[in-house]
C-alpha cells in the first residue's frame, strides 16, 4: 500500500471510531510514523467537577489513538494496528478550558511490533500533561 493511501486509511479509521468522535478527536498531522491529534476541552469529559480537570481516561484515549495513527502511517507498516501495551505517566493535570494535543512517533519497528513514544500537551508546551510509551501490533498478511 502506498504511503498516501495509508495516511488516508488512518484518517478514515480515526474518524470512524465512535469513542474518537465522542472525544471530538481531530487529526492535525499524520505521516512517516508520526501523528498529531487534538482533543478540545469538553465539560462532559471532566473527571473532577470541583477543578474542571479532564479525566485521565480521556487523555489516555487520546494518546492511544495518536500512537495507533502514528503506526498506521509508518512507511514499514502495512496498515492496521492494535495496542499491545501502553504506559502513561501523568505529569500534571491539564489546564481546564484548554485543548490537549498529543504527538506520537514510532521510534522502532519490527515485522510484528511498533514501538511508540508520545506526549500530551495543553497550551503550556514546555510542561507536558502526560507522556507515554507503547507497543502496537504491525498487521501482517497485506501486500506492501
Amino acid at each position: 500500500m502506498d504511503q498516501e493511501k495509508k495516511i488516508q486509511l488512518a484518517r478514515q479509521f480515526i474518524s470512524a471510531l465512535p469513542y474518537a468522535r465522542a472525544l471530538s478527536l481531530e487529526m492535525e498531522e499524520i505521516g512517516d510514523g508520526r501523528a498529531v491529534i487534538s482533543m478540545p476541552y469538553n465539560e462532559s469529559l471532566v473527571g473532577d467537577p470541583v477543578t474542571g480537570v479532564i479525566h485521565g481516561g480521556a487523555v489516555s484515549g487520546l494518546m492511544d489513538t495518536t500512537g495507533g495513527a502514528a503506526v498506521m502511517s509508518h512507511p514499514s507498516s502495512p496498515g492496521g494496528t492494535a495496542t499491545i501495551d501502553l504506559r502513561i505517566d501523568y505529569m500534571r493535570a491539564a489546564t481546564p478550558g484548554q485543548r490537549i494535543v498529543a504527538r506520537a512517533e514510532v521510534y522502532h519497528i519490527t515485522r510484528s511490533v511498533a514501538f511508540v513514544k508520545a506526549v500530551a500537551l495543553d497550551e503550556d508546551e514546555s510542561n507536558p500533561v502526560a507522556t507515554a510509551t507503547g507497543a502496537f501490533t504491525v498487521e501482517q498478511g497485506l501486500k506492501r
